[in-house]
């Protein structure tokens, strides 16, 4: 619900504050005086977009604030709680909106800046507007559907479960659609995997074999000038030559010396010991030496084998990895990928499966819900029909029409169309060929009055409705407003004083105008001033006959909306 709206510098309002009430908030005023103004400045808050021509002159920016009551209404605590937008405990919502001159759009939702899109999301959800323009939704079908879901609770559970059941087949049937196109591309895939597997299969390769042949292939090529190096190195060991002695036979001299000085001094012990385990290690590598040196061999075929192997493996290399384990490592990933894609027409069976399944489930679900939705739309028709007999339309004719088109959508698999006739001995047809614009707002009303307790939507706002009627159906329009407003928040502009009368709270705007400016003002009416303004828009002048008639009239409505809103 609507609890204040403040406007700032928006065209002729220099500056209002208005409080609304529940029930009907009727706004009454001279032509011109500016209602359409308020109307506009409070699109804002809804997601209209602004101008720069409704910056009042010699300003800089305009700015409107809306505060509403949203405790019940659990539809816009889920998408505020989605965009992580804090709520107050008592339900209260400030929206601000603040347009410049130089374009800047400034959007603040309890604090929080949001884009106009999101405005426009609450909008929907905050206020209905009701309105020559929206009247025009009546003529697209997607409307005539909703109109007709909201009318049974079951039908929106079947809805909601055929939904998410549509959900996944779209999911599933993008997947199988994409897998299927990318067949040719599999088969050149699975060809470059399966040849790319056998040349690697094909080298039989080990891990790290590339370095192990590396360094057998240096001893290969070196083994003359290994040899000679070690051979001399055994020699200076353990050889004894003319003119000199070898290390080990040296060190086994000065062992014997050391021993018998030991006799005599046992102070060389240490000294003794370190000659003796240097003997013991050099005797143990001299050996080794001469073993290792015997078994170097040049192999020219050998080494010709580890060039071939060596060129071999970096072929590989420059195609999957700098080395062996590399290239066996891509070896592994491409027998995975190569199975992977082997089993795909596996998989295509397995989603064409499913894809069949959730396709019987839907079936079903629509099924069901084009049963619910014919119910509905004779019950809905026949409601809609009883309102228009009130609203001076006795010959009406509604046929609301559902057809199974047999493809599936997210609203299922029907069609619908309201059918429409205004007057006896017409064919019935689509309201957008027949109905007039006064027709179209007279069925708009009973459309409304029938959905109005049923959606979550707390405030409505009808813009001058009442254009183009008079007597009797003038009244009957304002009994149906003022039904509506029995069980939620109703702002309507209006000149007739059959509506006005129906006020739960009277706003009466006026311009102003002095020398040098003109502005807009709003003021609440009390009973008084109430009585004032219907004896004026009764017979154009307070005269005392307009003045009883205006308080006839209120007293009137004031039982009429009594029993209305004990019912509701």
């Amino acid at each position: 619900m609507l609890k204040t709206l403040t406007v700032m510098n928006f065209a002729l309002i220099e500056q209002a504050v208005v409080e609304f009430t529940g029930g009907l908030n009727i706004l009454t005023g001279e032509t011109g005086a500016g209602k359409s103004i308020l109307i506009d400045a409070f699109g804002m808050i809804l997601g209209n977009r602004s101008s720069v021509d409704h910056i009042r002159k010699d300003t800089e920016a305009l700015r409107v604030e809306a505060v509403f009551d949203i405790s019940d209404n659990p539809a816009v605590f889920a998408l505020l709680n989605q965009q992580d937008i804090a709520c107050e405990e008592d339900g209260t919502l400030i929206v601000n909106r603040r347009f410049t001159r130089t374009g800047k759009n400034t959007i603040t939702v309890n604090g929080y800046h949001v884009t106009l899109n999101f405005l426009r999301q609450l909008g929907e959800l905050l206020v209905d507007m009701h309105g020559q323009h929206e009247n025009q939704a009546l003529l697209r079908s997607d409307t005539h559907l909703l109109l007709l879901d909201s009318h049974n609770q079951r039908t929106k559970d079947i809805l909601e479960q055929y939904q998410g059941v549509y959900s996944e087949w779209l999911r599933v049937s993008q997947k199988l659609i994409k897998s299927q196109n990318e067949s040719r591309e599999r088969a050149q895939r699975l060809d470059l995997l399966r040849w790319q597997i056998d040349e690697i299969a094909a080298a039989h390769l080990k891990p790290n074999e590339d370095a192990e042949l590396e360094q057998e292939m240096k001893i290969l090529a070196n083994a003359e000038k290994i040899t000679a190096l070690l051979s001399h190195a055994y020699s200076l060991l353990s050889d004894d030559k003319k003119g000199y002695i070898g290390i080990i036979a040296g060190l086994a001299e000065i062992k014997r010396n050391l021993e018998t000085v030991v006799r005599y001094n046992s102070n060389l012990q240490a000294q003794l010991n370190v000659i003796t385990d240097a003997l013991y290690q050099l005797e143990d590598c001299s050996r080794d030496i001469r073993e290792y040196y015997e078994t170097v061999d040049y192999n020219p075929d050998r080494l010709a084998f580890l060039h071939d192997r060596l060129d071999t493996i970096y072929k590989l290399s420059k195609k999957y990895g700098p080395t062996a384990q590399e290239i066996l490592d891509y070896y592994g990933q491409a027998e995975q990928e190569f199975h992977a894609l082997s089993s795909h027409d596996e998989m295509i069976e397995e989603l064409t499966v499913q894809k069949e399944n959730l396709e019987k489930t839907l079936a079903m679900l629509a099924n069901e819900l084009t049963s619910l939705r014919k119910q509905s739309a004779t019950l809905l028709a026949s409601e809609i029909c009883g309102h228009l007999v009130n609203l001076g339309m006795p010959k009406a004719q509604l046929n609301i029409r559902v057809a199974s088109t047999g493809k599936f959508t997210i609203h299922g698999c029907d069609e619908v169309e309201f059918l429409f006739s205004a007057n006896a001995g017409e064919e019935l047809k689509a309201v957008h060929k027949v109905a007039s614009g006064g027709e179209l707002s007279r069925l708009a009303l009973a459309i409304k009055t029938v959905c109005a307790a049923r959606d979550a939507v707390g405030t409505m706002v009808f813009d001058e409705i009442d254009t183009g009627i008079g007597g009797q159906t003038a009244q009957m329009v304002a009994e149906k407003i003022a039904m509506v407003a029995a069980s939620k928040q109703v702002l309507c502009i209006t000149h007739l004083p059959q509506i006005a009368v129906m006020a739960d709270s009277h706003l009466y705007i006026e311009k102003c105008s002095d020398e040098d400016r003109t502005i807009t003002q709003i003021a609440s009416l009390n009973k008084q001033k109430q009585v004032i303004e219907l004896a004026r828009m009764i017979a154009g002048t307070e005269t005392e006959v307009a003045l009883d008639h205006a308080a006839h009239m209120l007293s009137i409505a004031a039982s009429k909306k009594d029993k209305w809103k004990n019912k509701a």
